[in-house]
């Protein structure tokens, strides 16, 4: 079965990537946010480009630079809309897809990494990915809490054994009143 191509697909052949550093810029079009921002459930992508440096290297294919977006999401607590900016560095290492199943451990200054075919190294998908894995995981609105207080949705600290009781004390003590 062969699946579609990516969303915002930017194949780089590996046959045309050297040992010197090469630097490319590309940047998503209207169709291409539209249909990413439905993919990873944002409200909208405004904006999404990168400039990087690809390489060969003994280890892969390595990727280095700066990534940019403008998007929207949803507040986790509301659901009202939230946006996001990003001007962040990234740094990727592609490998070669092998037939074994070994899983790799990271290391916390690894590379993240991308398998790839062997042919070409698609530099728009992995933007994408790290658009999500860049992203607020959470996003709050800035008037969430007066909302849900508004809604009746009480605090983590409202909600704690100590917190309820000191909201009875507070009903106990206005009906005194």
């Amino acid at each position: 079965m062969t699946l579609p191509p990516p969303e915002f697909s930017r194949p780089i052949r590996v046959d045309t990537i050297g040992e010197v550093s090469q630097t490319i810029e590309i940047m998503a079009d209207a169709t291409e946010r539209t249909a990413l921002a439905r993919r990873f459930g944002f409200d909208a992508i405004d904006h999404l480009s990168g400039t990087m440096t690809l390489a060969r290297t003994l280890r892969g294919i390595v990727a280095k630079g700066r990534i940019r977006a403008a998007l929207t999401q949803f507040c986790v607590a509301t659901g009202d809309p939230v946006p996001e900016t990003i001007d962040a560095p990234f740094e990727l290492l592609f490998v070669e897809e092998t037939s074994d199943a070994e899983e790799l451990e990271l290391d916390a200054e690894d590379l993240d990494i991308i398998d790839f075919d062997g042919q070409a190294v698609d530099i728009g998908e992995a933007l994408a990915q790290t658009v999500a894995l860049t992203i607020d995981p959470f996003p709050r609105h800035p008037e969430a809490d007066a909302k849900l207080r508004a809604a009746g949705v009480i605090s983590e600290e409202e909600a704690r054994p100590l917190g309820a009781l000191a909201g009875l004390k507070q009903a106990l003590e206005k009906k005194r009143e």
